[in-house]
Order: C-alpha cells, then sequence, then structure tokens
C-alpha cells in the first residue's frame, strides 16, 4: 500500500509538472519576432528549425555555375498559365505579370493570348535572370524586386512577383521532359526548386548555420526525448499507484 501511494505520487508530481511545462511551451514567452510579436515555445523551435534550414538551402551558386553553360542555347515554348479554380480573367492577369519577367529581363521574347505565353529566346540569360531575383529574396531583400517589377507588373508584392517565375518555370521543365531535352529540363528544374522555391518559402527567415546552434540543437534533442519519456513514466506511475500496473 505505502509502495502505491509512492508510486501515485510520484505519477502525480510529474503529470503536474508535465503540464506546467507544456502550458509555458504555449505561452508566449520567449523571444519576439523581428515584427515585434511575442513567440510561444512551439513557434519559437519552429522559426529556429527554419532558420537552420535556410542555412543549410542555398544552393544558388552552384546552380548559377550550371545554368551558365545554356548561354546561347535557344528554345521556344508554348505555355498555359491557368490554374484549377481559376475565376473568370484570373489565368488572363496572371499570364500578363509572367509576361514581365520576360520583357524587364533580356534573353527572351514574349507574346500572350489569353491564359497562353509563348515564350523564345536564350535559355541560360533567362535562367540567370530567375536566379539573380531568387538570390535577392534570399538575402531578404524584397524591396530590389518591388523597384525591378512593380511597375510593369501592377503589385508591390514582392513575394508574388516571384512567384511568377513558379507559374512558368515547371510548365517549362514538362514541355522539355516531353520533348526528351533532359539536360534543360534538369536545369530548369533545378532552377525551379533549388533557387526559386527555396527563396520563396524562406523569405523573411534569417539563416544560421547549424555548427553555430550546436548546443541549443542537442539541448532540444534531449529535451524532446526526455519530455516524451516525461508523460509515459507520469502515465505509468499513475496506473501502477491505482494498482493496474
Amino acid at each position: 500500500m505505502a509502495q502505491a501511494k509512492k508510486h501515485m505520487g510520484l505519477g502525480i508530481v510529474l503529470a503536474v509538472s508535465f503540464f506546467v511545462i507544456l502550458f509555458l511551451m504555449v505561452s508566449p514567452i520567449f523571444p519576439k519576432t523581428a515584427d515585434g510579436e511575442p513567440l510561444n515555445g512551439l513557434q519559437w523551435a519552429d522559426e529556429l528549425f527554419n532558420e537552420l534550414a535556410k542555412g543549410l538551402s542555398y544552393f544558388i551558386p552552384k546552380v548559377q555555375k550550371n545554368a551558365e553553360k545554356f548561354k546561347g542555347r535557344e528554345f521556344a515554348v508554348t505555355i498555359n498559365v491557368s490554374k484549377e479554380g481559376d475565376k473568370p480573367g484570373d489565368a488572363e492577369a496572371r499570364a500578363e505579370r509572367a509576361s514581365k519577367l520576360f520583357i524587364v529581363n533580356p534573353g527572351a521574347q514574349v507574346e500572350v493570348n489569353g491564359a497562353d505565353l509563348k515564350v523564345s529566346g536564350d535559355l541560360g540569360i533567362i535562367l540567370m535572370a530567375a536566379l539573380d531575383d531568387a538570390h535577392v529574396m534570399f538575402r531578404n531583400d524584397g524591396e530590389t524586386i518591388k523597384q525591378k517589377y512593380a511597375e510593369a507588373m501592377g503589385t508591390t508584392d514582392e513575394k508574388q512577383i516571384l512567384r511568377q517565375w513558379y507559374n512558368v518555370l515547371p510548365k517549362i521543365d514538362k514541355i522539355f521532359k516531353r520533348e526528351k531535352l533532359i539536360e534543360e529540363s534538369k536545369i530548369v528544374s533545378d532552377v525551379t526548386k533549388k533557387a526559386i522555391e527555396a527563396a520563396y518559402n524562406f523569405y523573411k527567415v534569417n539563416p544560421k548555420k547549424v555548427k553555430e546552434e550546436v548546443g541549443l540543437m542537442t539541448f532540444l534533442l534531449v529535451f524532446y526525448v526526455a519530455y516524451t519519456m516525461w508523460r509515459g513514466c507520469a502515465i505509468f506511475f499513475i496506473f501502477e499507484g491505482l494498482g493496474s500496473a
């Protein structure tokens, strides 16, 4: 009986302390964001891992080196930028915005016909322009992107501007795959996934190197394992105290 009470007491202490820590984790008491918003523990950890992920995701220089080889390689495609769920006029407006990528940057000619874009020109030069934009956004310099495109596109949303590359490059990649242009398809895919997507997804995230946060990463890993066991031990001792173990 004494042993059961001891286990019950220990289980209750573990359970109470578990929920106290949980309450602290979901409370906005952690360092504020750049916008001045306080974070709870889960948001803080998520932001930290995003910063570390961004620090590991800068592949643009390598992709630029590969894209340089495609300068002078001419291409011509017709793509349709409509999307499922578009309302009347959405696809046409998207095509107009996307066309400005090829008007503002050198190396391409573009014709707009409804939701269709007929694009031709120098593949390497066009991809280098996309990589330059991705590099600027990866550095969180949205103002430069706005200054470059806002007047032509009629929007000051830098993420929407960068997204236009994502509206056209995967469709060009799909055509290259269909035409068995393997090298061209691969470089377009690399520019899309390793540069445009990374710059878009990590915009306004400040990159950190893993080696600079080894101690913190170790603590979080140990804490995660210990906290998971904490809950299990609390349940185990409570049921053992009840005589159900």
